[in-house]
């Protein structure tokens, strides 16, 4: 079995990709063979050691997968080999075989790609848990996404639409801008590359006020962090929702005043913790996610996919910021 490995600290050019044995399931475990895995930004920071989880190396990145059942250990039930699953793993995805507790698959229903599947979790997991559980959304509301071009960009469009909301999605070029208005957005924001200066900001902060209208964005769904929060959430609207998903450009300083004046909420979308918190809520949420799916209001964009032995490259395009959609590692 081949598998990408971190042996040392450092970026996608440390990984090396080496043959390990076959794994075996033990108790309430399963063997997957793995079909595909995508590439997340928490990839590239948990081989840099600035995730919080830090596995011991050596370990493979890899947080999400799509496969099929290969044997199930002792006392598994609900599940026969040849099985269609997604999971989440944390770590632990780029391989060819990962063994997992059954407790942590979804089966994919029938009708959807396998390999697009792997694209699924943790964007749009992610995102639901995001905009109904923390964003309250209801069908009027206007929602501004930064970064509305990546994996979980797209995910907020598609699903703010699919729940009848208002769409302005914020990119940093006009071909991504093009993606998210397929993805269903109503306006777009092109805002340039940070850092910011006093009257940058300021400027941003206009453009965001202008896009979303009189009444301000009902939910900011902030994917970047950095220079871009501040201006996004001056253009939130009284009561507002600001939603902290996660900050690849820096973690914002905020203005708290800010506020008090719009008597509005920041809030946090930990996902992660979520899912192991409260496991039903989120199977309810991974079941609706497909029913949307199978009902065409949803579908994850995979832009480019990766032989293993490149999975290092789409690490190294994600730390870019230039990638669209999501990148996935087939094996």
């Amino acid at each position: 079995m081949k598998a990408v490995l971190s042996k040392e600290v450092g970026g996608p050019e440390t990984l090396v990709v080496e043959e390990l044995e076959r794994p075996t399931p033990g108790k309430g475990e399963v063997l997957i063979d793995v079909a595909a895995c995508a590439i997340n930004f928490p990839d590239s920071l948990i081989i840099k050691d600035m995730y919080q989880m830090k596995p011991p190396r050596p370990f493979s990145p890899g947080g999400e997968i799509s496969g099929t059942i290969a044997a199930l250990g002792e006392g598994v039930s609900g599940w026969q080999v040849g099985d269609r699953v997604i999971a989440g793993t944390g770590a632990g995805g780029l391989r060819e075989q990962v063994v997992l507790s059954a407790a942590r698959l979804f089966k994919i229903p029938e009708g959807i790609d396998l390999v697009q599947a792997s694209a699924l979790l943790m964007t749009y997991g992610t995102t639901i848990h995001g905009l109904k559980d923390r964003g309250d959304i209801k069908a009027g509301d206007t929602v501004l996404v930064l970064g509305a071009a990546g994996g979980v960009g797209l995910s907020a469009v598609e699903l703010a639409k699919a729940y009848g909301a208002r769409v302005v999605a914020a990119v940093s070029t006009e071909e991504k801008g093009e993606v998210a208005k397929k993805a269903g957005a109503d306006e777009v924001v092109i805002y340039d590359r940070a850092p910011f200066d006093k009257d940058q900001s300021k400027a941003l902060a206009q453009q965001f006020k202008d896009a979303v209208g009189p009444e301000g964005a009902d939910i900011v769904y902030d994917i970047v962090g950095g220079d871009y929060s501040e201006p996004a959430l001056r253009s939130i609207a009284w009561e507002g929702r600001f939603l902290v998903i996660g900050f690849p450009a820096g973690i914002a300083k905020m203005p708290l005043n800010l506020t008090l004046l719009k008597s509005c909420d920041i809030g946090g979308v930990f996902w992660g913790a979520f899912t192991a918190r409260e496991p039903e809520r989120n199977a309810a949420n991974i079941a609706e996610l497909f029913q949307l799916w199978q009902d065409g209001k949803i579908a994850p964009l995979i832009s480019e996919t990766y032989p293993l032995d490149k999975a290092h490259e789409a690490i190294a395009k994600l730390e870019s910021r230039s990638a669209i959609g999501k990148l996935v590692v087939t094996m």
